[in-house]
Formats: structure tokens, sequence, C-alpha cells
């Protein structure tokens, strides 16, 4: 569950209200590298709209004119127009510049934290450029070195402030929290944050270098968050940091942590920041690829549905042509054989007589005619249902039936190699095998010029499902043209390899053609068959 963002109101004057609240309660934790209402003055500029604007800069020039003449106003109006005025004036409008180019208030990625960090180091380098010409109008000129300095200082506090705060502002009012994500956050600032203060403390007290050593050390935790919670972890750990290493000091009484302690805190917290919207990036790629994964096997399955469904419908086509073929066969063979019978029998018994009218040659022409409709009879009765597979079984149908009878026929030499015990198969796989060779061989006689036909069959079993492996070849001149689809044969035999679940895989050997064929039965031991 998400947890919605802060929303501004939409009103000048509350939002200058606000402005001026939060100012004046940063204002106390100004230090020399440590300028929490700039940052202030960034964001708000940054996040607000820009007809806004004129509120949030009157708010900031009030409070500062209020904070003036508390401390009564050293160098009058005039100075205090001077330092106080231009500095707002100069980030806005490089701001407003940058707004309406490239500049966007998000921390997604790693382009977008360098796009704001390079923007945040200009809008220092042009708001330092002013303090400085002002210091230098302000003032009395001093060595070249005090300058430095002051101006250092100067640049580092403004981007450490920007870094700390400006991050925490966009978190909460331009993103949405989960709230798990949210309470991990809190636990690990238990478990985590809350030691390493502890730890810092304990160190702080001890001589030097103790103190310098913990303060390296409490910038761990800021790396282990900017990991696991990503850009806002990162923030909220910078500022959790900065803030126990201000209170250490202030509590044992040490002065302001040194300007390398602070610079060193700004180099951490800006590798941090990018670290963290990073793993961001990283988590939202995973996030998609784990979602689109998710889909992708959601339509694997249902492809696996539809494949099935469609072998399953294939396989019905292949039963109902059987079933066809079988009702065929047995009204031809009780019909049309019959009826040559009867006409062999009366054409005998009246060949005594033809014999006698000297018609003897009648009668033989007869016969030789029923004897050639009787064996056409059989090729047909074999084409639509193979007898010999009912009589015999698929191993001895495969050796002695009349494959090898057409093979012989045409001077092919038929060389079987049979393992296996067909009653492990149902009775569709035996009779897509028995079909298989029937149509290669007769593939191998009309097309392949060929010498010899090899038929190699394997059946076992493996995890409770029977498998089949089918190798079918010969020496002849091959398939011409391209090789994966073949002729109309080879689609029918491949078609009905598929419809059973089959693999069906034509190998292009260097002479010849060669089929390997894989089918799967899950019919259980059943007697006959063979």
């Amino acid at each position: 569950m998400q947890a919605k963002s802060l929303h501004l109101p939409d009103s000048g004057p509350l939002l200058g209200i606000g402005y001026l609240l939060l100012w004046l309660l940063l204002w106390p934790t100004v230090q020399p590298y440590w300028m929490l209402p700039y940052g202030l003055r960034f964001g708000a500029l940054l996040l607000t709209p820009v007809r806004y604007w004129g509120w949030l800069l009157g708010a900031e020039l009030a409070a500062a004119a209020g904070i003036g003449v508390v401390q009564g106003l050293p160098l009058g109006w005039a100075g205090f127009a001077m330092n106080s005025m231009p500095e707002p004036l100069v980030m806005a409008a490089v701001l407003l510049m940058l707004r309406r180019f490239t500049l966007h208030a998000s921390l997604n990625n790693p382009q977008e934290v360098t796009r704001l960090l390079l923007s945040v180091v200009m809008v220092v380098t042009a708001t330092m450029a002013v303090d400085a010409t002002m210091l230098t109008l302000t003032r009395q000129p001093g060595s070249p070195e005090l300058m430095i300095g002051v101006l250092g200082e100067e640049l580092l506090s403004h981007y450490l402030g920007i870094l700390l705060i400006v991050p925490l502002m966009i978190m909460l009012l331009r993103t949405r929290i989960d709230r798990r994500a949210l309470a991990s956050l809190f636990m690990d600032g238990l478990l985590v944050m809350l030691p390493s203060m502890v730890i810092l403390l304990l160190l702080s007290e001890q001589a030097e270098p103790q103190p310098q050593f913990a303060r390296v050390l409490s910038l761990a935790p800021v790396l282990f968050f900017a990991f696991r919670h990503g850009w806002r972890g990162a923030s909220i750990a910078m500022l959790t940091t900065s803030l126990g290493m201000t209170l250490v000091d202030r509590h044992l009484g040490h002065a302001p942590s040194t300007a390398a302690a602070y610079l060193f805190l700004a180099v951490a917290g800006t590798g941090a920041l990018l670290l963290g919207s990073a793993s961001d990036a990283l988590r939202r790629s995973s996030k998609r690829v784990a979602e689109q994964n998710v889909y992708l096997g959601a339509v694997n399955r249902r492809l696996d549905q539809l494949a099935h469904q469609l072998r399953d419908a294939a396989r019905g086509n292949l039963q109902a042509d059987e079933n066809q073929r079988r009702h065929l066969a047995a009204e031809l063979h009780d019909e049309l054989g019959q009826n040559i019978t009867a006409i062999q029998t009366h054409v005998k018994l009246v060949q005594a007589r033809l014999r006698q009218a000297g018609m003897e040659d009648i009668s033989t022409s007869i016969n030789s005619i029923l004897a050639h409709m009787r064996r056409a009879l059989h090729r047909l009765l074999d084409d639509l249902r193979p007898a010999v597979l009912d009589e015999f079984g698929l191993l001895r149908a495969l050796d002695e039936g009349p494959i090898r009878d057409l093979l012989s026929a045409a001077g092919m030499a038929y060389r079987t190699e049979l393992h296996g015990d067909p009653r492990l198969l149902d009775d569709d796989t035996r009779t897509a095998i028995y079909r298989l060779v029937q149509e290669s061989a007769t593939n191998a006689v009309k097309h392949a010029q060929a010498s010899e036909f090899r038929l190699r069959l394997r059946i076992g079993e493996r995890q409770g499902i029977a498998l089949a492996l089918l190798d079918l070849r010969d020496d002849g001149v091959g398939l011409t043209g391209r090789l994966p689809r073949g002729g109309r044969g080879l689609q029918g035999m491949r078609d009905r390899v598929t419809s059973l679940g089959g693999q069906f895989r034509l190998r292009p050997d260097h002479s010849g053609v060669h089929l390997r064929i894989l089918l799967r039965s899950n019919n259980g031991y059943v007697d006959g068959g063979q």
C-alpha cells in the first residue's frame, strides 16, 4: 500500500507563511559549513510554481530583515540590502533558466540525479560569484587567502545545504512512499543508524584521532541505506548523520567539525545519492522484468493449452479418419469382395459350358480380370486399414508385411532393427508408426532411386511415458530444393507426428533421405499388439 505525497497549498500567502516559518526554524542550525536555509530556498523555488516565487522571496527577505533588526543591523539597511537581496534573486534567475530547459524535481535515475547536481553547482557558483562581489564592495579588501577561504566555506555550506534538504523535500512533495518500505526504513534506522550514532558519540569522547575516525565511520550507514532503500534512504541517512555530527560536537563542547569532515560528507552524500538512484532504477527494472516474465509465463501457459487443444483436435481427426478408413475397408471387403467371389463362383459353374461352346478364352479373361480386381482391392484395403497390423501385430507387420513386398518388388533391400514391446503404445501410435514407415517406403520406391531402405525402431518407457524412436533412411538421390518441408508426403508425415505430440526431424545426410521421429504414448500396458 502506498502513502500519498504531500500537496502544497494553492495560495501564495499560505506558501509564504509556511516558507517563513521553515526558514526561521532552520536559521539557528546555520554553521560555517552547514547552510540548511540555502537548501530550503533552492528546494522551494524548484518545487513551487513560478507565480508564487514573489511570496517566497518576500517571506525570506522579511525573515532576514527581522533577524537583522534583532541583531542591530550592524551594516545598516543599505548593507542589509546588498548582503541579503542579490543572492536570492540570482538563484531565482538561474533556476528559472534551468527549469525552462531540462531541470525537473526528480531523482528516479542516475541521469536525473546528475542533472540536478550539475544544476546545483551552477546555482552555487552563480550565487558565490555575487557574494564575492558584494563582499568586495561592502568590506575592506583583505588578503586573497582570506577571501578564498570565505568563498570556499560558503561554497561548501551552500552545496551541502542543498544536498541535505532538497532530496527530502522532493521525497515528501513529489513521490509516493510504500508503507511497507517506510516501515522497513524505520526498522533499519533503529537497527543501523541509532547504533551508529551511539558509536559516534562514544568515539568522539576519546582523544584524537578517534573522533575523526568516528566521523568517517558514521558515513558507512549512508551507503547502506542508499543500497537498501534507494535515494530516499540515502537522503534521510545523510541528514541524520550530519545532524548527529553537529549534536555530538555541541554536546561535548568541541569546536565545529572541520571543512574536511563536511567536504567528506558532501562527497559521500553525492555518491550515496547516485548509488541510491541507481539502486532504485535497478529495482524498477527488475520489477518490470519480473512482471514481463509473469505475463510471458501466462502467455506461454495459454499457448501450451492451445497447443494441447490443437493436438487433441488433430488426434481426434486422426482417430476419426482411421475409424472411417476401418469402416470403409470393412464395407469394401464385405460388399465388393463378396461380389467378386460370387462372380468367380458363377464363372466356375459355367466354365464347362463355355469350354464346350469353344469360348474358354472368355472365362480365362474374366478370371484374369477378377484376379486383378481382387489384387487392387487388397491394395486399397491395405491402404485404408492395414489388416496385417491387426493380424500379426506391429513388429511382424513391419518386418514381414506388405512393406517388404513393396520394396522387394522394386528391387530394394529392406533391413530392419526392431526393439521393444509395442504393447506399451496405444493403438493410434502403433498405427501412426506403420503409416509413417509405409509412406516413407512408398516415397523411396517412387522418387529415391535407392537400392536399400533401412528401418530402426526402438520402444521403451521413461518416467511412466512410453517412447518410440523411429529412424528411416534410404541411399537414394535425396531431396531436391528446400529440405525443411519437403513434398506433400513428407508434410503429411510431419502433420501426423505433430498431431500426436511427437517430434519430426529431417536430417540432411550426404545421400538419401534420413528421418528421425519421436512419438510419446501415455497408454498403459495392454495385451496384444505384437
